[in-house]
């Protein structure tokens, strides 16, 4: 959290010496200019470990990484190419909402405004290679659906 807190003070560190996150994402929606310097400290960080874990994996002969990459269409190629399969997990965006308002206790406006600079649902499910439709179902039908893919890739 050094670089964060060098390039935007120490105000977007918070006590407990992790970034503020939403400090800097009012920052980030605020100023492109800001978001750009935060990708630049974060996506070397994340190739870093990404590569550093992708090889432990490889080393102790693991058949099947799986990477939960939130913005994969939004990095472009970046992440594309290194993928055998991209799995989506879909649902409509109001239950998305309502999911996100859960997990991060944001308010719909704040919601709304990140999914509006996010990839299009249609834009996720047109780089996917298999959807799960994850809406209205089961923690129990959620694992056929899971199992089933995994009996795809041949796990």
């Amino acid at each position: 959290m050094v670089a964060i807190e060098r390039t935007f003070g120490p105000a977007m560190v918070g006590p407990d010496g992790a970034m503020d996150r939403q400090a800097m994402r009012e920052l980030v929606f605020k100023d492109p200019n800001a978001k750009r310097q935060l990708e630049l400290i974060i996506h070397p960080l994340v190739s870093q470990i990404t590569a550093e874990q992708t090889q432990a994996a490889l080393t102790q002969g693991q058949r099947c990484l799986i990477f939960d990459v939130p913005l994969l269409v939004e990095s472009g190629e970046r992440w594309r190419r290194q993928m055998d399969r991209v799995v989506v997990i879909d649902c409509d965006e109001d239950t998305q909402c309502g999911r996100v308002m859960l997990r991060n206790g944001l308010n719909t406006q704040e919601v709304k405004r990140i999914i509006q600079q996010q990839a299009s649902r249609a834009q996720r499910l047109a780089c996917a290679d298999v959807v799960i439709f994850n809406q209205g179902l089961s923690l129990s039908q959620l694992e056929i659906e899971v199992t089933q893919v995994a009996a795809d890739f041949g796990l």
